[in-house]
């Protein structure tokens, strides 16, 4: 039997180079392959925690200038964009009658005060008549007890008397029926007077027209607006942030407003209220936020984004945003035993906008945890430590 020959072992070695290396290869970047991970540690840091939010510019303080009845605009004196002053004349509708029910409201009067007038000289007549007829009685009435005049005679001057009296009473009750009549004429003048305010459209406030909704000749319902107006320096932020972030948001912690106007500006502001009803749609939360100077050129309704800052916490241990995971309810890391990926569940406190997240148990200072990896793990799954991942890669 010939030996073989010097190239067929050559072939045949590198045949064998040639199978080891598509082993190689497959071992390390096929199916079965360990998938290549970056970790990161825990350490002791000082995070300064933010919280972001979208927002709208609004008007604290907005006003809707409308009638209280159903009525005609005649006129409208006051446009968008337009600076008012408080009691200035916005616009005016059509009162229909009442000018004239006002006029014929002060004809009564000036007859009620005529009426006043005759009852206070009839009162005067009756009381000197009265006066006059208690003397005489009074005199028969002392003549008749010394023999000089009849009972008849004095009989006759006490009614006269007592029908004086009875006609003062009765002027005195004119008088003061006509009174009355003054007070009752003067009280439908002045509601008519209240009613005729009602069409003319005054400024509450010096303010800004935001909007005009209706033009003279068109006809308005009650609570309908004509003019809508805004109080300048009460312009805030109504921004709408996370509920599973805004726990810690207090009144007064400082704010960075950028205008979606001016991207490249950021303006200074502080948090001004804390709504107390939430969005249980959107699962979010309105806080309101002031600015510390407005800007010019401020838009209502213009879109903002809002930064929060909240205190800065010291010395609690701390990881990248990018390591915590959440499988279903739990929340915690990927820790790497014995060359496989294990589930540690862990409980979080705050987190940062820098990506960083404050971790309150279930790890220690200095433990490793998986930070990227190319694909979502399972438990068990081989992995190996690479400093950097390409994707699409499994291992260097």
């Amino acid at each position: 039997m010939s030996l073989p020959s010097k190239k067929s072992l050559v072939l045949t070695a590198a045949v064998i180079m040639l199978l080891i290396g598509i082993v190689l290869i497959v071992a390390r970047n096929g199916p079965m392959a360990a998938l290549s991970v970056t970790v990161a540690t825990t350490e002791t840091a000082d995070l300064s925690p933010q919280i972001f939010g979208i927002g709208t510019v609004e008007a604290r303080r907005a006003y809707v200038i409308g009638p209280t009845t159903a009525s005609r605009v005649t006129r409208v004196l006051a446009d968008h964009g337009d600076r008012v002053r408080a009691g200035q004349l916005l616009a005016e509708l059509d009162a229909v009658d009442l000018d004239e029910r006002m006029n014929s409201a002060g004809s009564a009067i000036q007859r009620a005060a005529s009426a006043v007038q005759g009852a206070e000289a009839q009162l005067r007549e009756t009381e000197s008549r009265s006066t006059l007829a208690a003397a005489s009685a009074a005199r028969f009435s002392d003549l008749h007890q010394k023999g000089f005049v009849s009972q008849e005679a004095a009989d006759v001057k006490r009614h006269e008397a007592n029908a004086a009296t009875a006609a003062r009473q009765s002027a005195q009750a004119a008088l003061d029926a006509a009174r009355r009549d003054v007070l009752r004429f003067e009280s439908d003048r002045a509601g008519l007077g209240r009613q005729r305010t009602q069409y003319r459209l005054l400024s509450p406030i010096d303010g800004l027209v935001t909007a005009r909704e209706a033009e003279p000749g068109s006809t308005v319902v009650a609570g309908q607006a004509v003019l809508r107006l805004i109080n300048p320096d009460s312009l805030w932020i109504k921004a709408r942030i996370d509920q599973a972030r805004a726990a810690g948001i207090l009144i007064g912690q400082p704010a960075k407003i950028v205008l979606r106007s001016q991207p490249q500006t950021s303006f200074p502001g502080k948090v001004a209220r804390i709504d107390l009803n939430s969005d249980s749609v959107t699962e979010e939360r309105l806080v309101e936020i002031t600015f510390d100077t407005r800007p010019p050129g401020l838009s209502v309704g213009e879109l903002v984004e809002v930064t929060i800052q909240l205190p800065v916490v010291r010395d609690v241990l701390a990881l990248p945003t990018a390591a915590i995971r959440r499988i279903g309810q739990q929340t915690g890391v990927w820790r790497i035993d014995n060359g496989k990926t294990l589930f540690a569940p862990v409980k979080t406190g705050i987190q940062t906008l820098e990506g960083r997240t404050q971790v309150l148990e279930g790890l220690k200072q200095g433990d490793a945890v998986i930070h990227h990896a190319p694909q979502e793990l399972r438990s068990g799954e081989r992995v190996r430590v690479t400093d950097s991942i390409t994707p699409g890669s499994s291992a260097p």
